[in-house]
This record gives structure tokens, C-alpha cells and sequence, in this order.
């Protein structure tokens, strides 16, 4: 699934390539996962010229100059791609096309990606937002006696990381995944706050360098920890896995564990 930084670029690389231009027609392929109908989609969305493309969460948003947001998940196995006058993409979520000729389709084989019109804002703070603080953390952790991980993943909590930047952050911090949340001292939560950002805005650089154009996919090869190939930590550490909450969790005997 891609996840907060993968997103960020996308965003980016879809505002430089399709703001300004104006809607002809929007075809909604499949109802499965949409709240609204296809005529919904396009009485809110046709004929209206797109002002900018952002991230919010896990979440791509578009919003067009009569302040409508088209909003899409891309979920586990989401892709984006563009096309020219005709949309010729297998299992096609929904089609966006603009005048000129430039259209944008979300497809998923497994048909779990999700458009949405006027998505509700959250009420969980997004990870690199100004909102997104130390003391917020903090009083997070200090409500929970579960493992820490378990809070980053939750999107209530706090929006944008998923299962592979979280096990990156945890081994930046110095803190093991399994460590009770409500048992980490103030300056190891301080150390997490500052890894979540750091971690986040350099995986954003590297994968502009490696990819500058890239609007589908996930790029993982300059990660330390969660890759399944590798079996040591920068550090040298043995990397270990273990299952949790049914997702892999990639970390090492250097991070403290707090229980």
C-alpha cells in the first residue's frame, strides 16, 4: 500500500500535471466501493477546472474551483495512470478526462480502491502536520497499554504511516515496535516525534530522486529495516521479524523495548 511519502510525491507530480485543466467528463467503472452514484460524481465534478491535487492522510484529494474534492484511497493494490483521449486500462475504477485530451485512471484489480465525493475532514492529525505535536504524543501514548506500534498505525490517531515507515521510525527512534505505549519516557517520545518527521521527509526525497515523475507504486529500496532481503541493520544488527497484529514488523535488539 503506498503510504504518506509515496503519496506526497504523487500528489505533487499530479498538481504539476493536471492543474488548470478543466473536467470533460468523469466516468465512475465500478460501484463497489463508491458512497456516491456516477451521476453524482459527475454533476459535482464535470464542466469544473481543477485547482490542485493534495494529500491528506493516506488519501489523494482533487479540488476544483467550486470547491468540490473528489477524494481517493488507493487501499493495498490501488494504481494511477494516465492516458490519452482514451482510457484502455484494465479494471478501471474511475476515469477522469480533460480537455485536451489528458485523462487519469484509478484501477485495482481487486476493486478495493476507493473514490469519494466531499470526503469528511478527519479528525486525527495528519503525521507532518503542525497539529501533529510532542505533547499530542505524548498524552496518545500515555492513554495506551498496548504496543506502541499499534498506536501509529491507527489512522484516528494520527493519519499518514503505514506498516513499513512505522518499523523505519522505531529503529530511528531507538524503540522497539513492541514497547507499551504508556511505558516510554518523555525523551524517548520526544525521539519518536522527531524520528516520524525525519523518517517521513527524507523517504519523500529519495523517492523524488530516484523517481521524480512517479504517480503509482512504491519504492522501498532505500529503506534500513523493512526490507525482506536484507538481514542486518545499518548498524549491524541482526534484523528480526515478527508478526503483529497481522503485519510484519521488521526490528532489531537495538531498540529499547519498555514494558
Amino acid at each position: 500500500m503506498p503510504e504518506l511519502p509515496d503519496l506526497q510525491v504523487f500528489s505533487h507530480n499530479l498538481d504539476k500535471a493536471l492543474s488548470g485543466k478543466k473536467l470533460k467528463a468523469v466516468k465512475l467503472e465500478n460501484t463497489k466501493k463508491a458512497k456516491d452514484t456516477p451521476a453524482a460524481f459527475k454533476k459535482a465534478l464535470e464542466g469544473e477546472t481543477l485547482e490542485r491535487v493534495y494529500r491528506e492522510g493516506k488519501e489523494l484529494r482533487f479540488q476544483f474551483k467550486n470547491d468540490a474534492v473528489l477524494g481517493m484511497h488507493l487501499m493495498l493494490h490501488g494504481k494511477l495512470y494516465y492516458f490519452e483521449e482514451e482510457n484502455t486500462n484494465k479494471h478501471t475504477i474511475i476515469e477522469l478526462l480533460f480537455e485536451g485530451g489528458k485523462g487519469l485512471a484509478l484501477t485495482d484489480f481487486q476493486k478495493a480502491a476507493v473514490p469519494s465525493l466531499n470526503p469528511e475532514v478527519a479528525g486525527a492529525p495528519d503525521a507532518l502536520s503542525k497539529e501533529f505535536t510532542v505533547e499530542f504524543l505524548k498524552e496518545q501514548l500515555a492513554k495506551k497499554k498496548t504496543a506502541v506500534k499499534k498506536i501509529l498505525l491507527d489512522q484516528h490517531i494520527v493519519r499518514g504511516i503505514g506498516n513499513a515507515y512505522a518499523d523505519e521510525i522505531f529503529w530511528e527512534a531507538g524503540i522497539s515496535p513492541f514497547s507499551i505505549a504508556s511505558k516510554i519516557p518523555a525523551p524517548k517520545v520526544k525521539a519518536l516525534h522527531t524520528a516520524i518527521h525525519e523518517v517521513l521527509k527524507e523517504a519523500e526525497k529519495q523517492i523524488r530522486k530516484e523517481h521524480p515523475d512517479i504517480i503509482a507504486g512504491e519504492i522501498r529500496d532505500f529503506m534500513k529495516i523493512h526490507q525482506p532481503k536484507k538481514t542486518h541493520s545499518p548498524t549491524g544488527a541482526v534484523i528480526e521479524q515478527q508478526e503483529l497484529n497481522g503485519r510484519k514488523t521488521y526490528y532489531t535488539n537495538e531498540q529499547e523495548l519498555f514494558e
